[in-house]
């Protein structure tokens, strides 16, 4: 998954060389988001809304498709923060990078597994071509759990394929491209099955030598995190048109998305990340590379910048 990183040693000593960003100055940061989906909308909120604006960061948001892509860029260093799918930089460090998770972004799964109307059951979908936003990460965990559950073996019993996000797997699924997906609320605005509780989606990610020598950056950026995360649950109606602008959806599936990720807890309401979700994926990343023992969370997860940004927030 990692070939293109190279000398992870190099590319640590290359970023621990890197300039120190001073506290105080208005700094410029490059994140990246997979995919410009509804799920994703609270980084857009920080960006649009002013609230990176509003801590003196001037942060370059950039869409990236494949949490894999996006992790080598930020071991490059052409990134400081990375928006993906959690086993992403679960992957990295069990490989030697010194990555760590801050935030949360995604802390639940909120797809629906469609298929085609000539698909009536799981086993309809044996011998076909699926597709996924990703062969081995993100929501393709989940998708291959369900389905290993209901007792299709992947590669052995269907075809998995890369289509992108949720809107290319719906023009897929609608061209007969693939037999089924999983597509993200609200484009599928009505859950059909909810595939595995507690599971961290899609999280914040930087590298630690960066973070630790630009502390109170990172801390400014989680704050700009949290106060975009509760103006999104305090504004409701706000926040639906900036979501329905930004993401080119009907205000109804809009509203009806609002509602969806607040309800279910799928947006922290402050940026956090789920221990327990973490440890869901961690298991599976060990079961999918045989690993005996999954990675513990506590060592790629440091919610120290969060708790200082939220402590800066309200004053205690």
């Amino acid at each position: 998954m990692f070939g293109l990183l190279g000398s992870l040693a190099l590319l640590i000593a290359l970023v621990s060389q890197a300039p120190i960003i001073h506290a105080q100055e208005t700094v410029k940061l490059r994140a990246s988001v997979v995919a410009k989906t509804f799920g994703f909308g609270p980084v857009w909120v920080a960006s649009k809304q002013g609230f990176f604006n509003q801590q003196k960061l001037d942060v370059e948001v950039l869409l990236i498709r494949g949490s894999d892509v996006s992790t080598q860029a930020l071991a490059a260093g052409s990134l400081q923060v990375s928006g993906a799918s959690s086993d992403a930089p679960i992957a990295a460090f069990d490989r030697g990078l010194d990555m760590v998770i801050i935030g949360g972004i995604i802390n639940g799964l909120s797809q629906s597994i469609m298929a085609g109307k000539n698909y009536k059951t799981y086993d309809d979908l044996r011998g076909a071509t699926l597709g996924a936003n990703s062969l081995t990460a993100g929501t393709a965990f989940a998708f291959r759990r369900v389905l290993k559950a209901k007792g299709l073996e992947y590669p052995r019993d269907y075809k998995l394929i890369n289509v992108g996000g949720t809107p290319q797997a719906l023009a897929a699924l609608a061209s007969g491209q693939i037999a089924a997906a999983p597509l993200s609320l609200p484009v599928n605005y009505v859950a059909e099955e909810q595939v595995i509780p507690h599971y961290q989606l899609s999280v914040y990610s930087v590298l630690r030598p960066w973070a630790e020598k630009n502390r109170a950056v990172v801390v400014r950026f989680m704050k700009s995190v949290a106060l975009a995360a509760r103006w999104i649950y305090a504004n409701k109606e706000a926040a639906t048109d900036l979501l329905a602008k930004e993401m080119g959806l009907k205000r109804e599936y809009a509203r009806k998305g609002w509602d969806f990720y607040t309800e279910k807890g799928l947006w922290s309401p402050v940026g956090d990340v789920t221990l327990d979700g973490l440890g869901i994926v961690a298991q599976i990343y060990a079961e999918q590379n045989q690993i005996k023992t999954p990675p513990n969370p506590a060592k790629f997860v440091d919610q120290s910048y969060l708790r200082a940004a939220l402590k800066e927030i309200d004053g205690r």
